[in-house]
C-alpha cells in the first residue's frame, strides 16, 4: 500500500537528518522535486516522492532510505 500521507519541510528534514531551512534552500536551488501538492501556498511531497529523490541524490553512497 502507497503512503498517501504528505510531507511538508520539516518531515522531509527529519527524514534526512537537515535542519527544515537546508530542505528549503535545496528546493530554492532546484534540488528538490517538485512538490506532488501545494496548499495556501505551501508545498508538501509525497513519501514516495521524497525516498525516490533520496535514493537518486549525488553522494547518497548506497544509504538506505527507511
Amino acid at each position: 500500500m502507497t503512503d498517501r500521507r504528505l510531507w511538508s519541510y520539516k518531515e522531509i528534514a527529519a527524514h534526512i537528518k537537515v535542519q527544515p531551512d537546508t530542505v528549503r534552500s535545496y528546493r530554492k536551488h532546484g534540488l528538490l522535486p517538485p512538490p506532488d501538492h501545494v496548499e495556501s501556498g505551501k508545498p508538501y511531497w509525497y513519501p514516495d516522492t521524497v525516498r525516490a529523490w533520496v535514493a537518486s541524490r549525488p553522494g547518497n553512497r548506497g544509504r538506505r532510505s527507511d
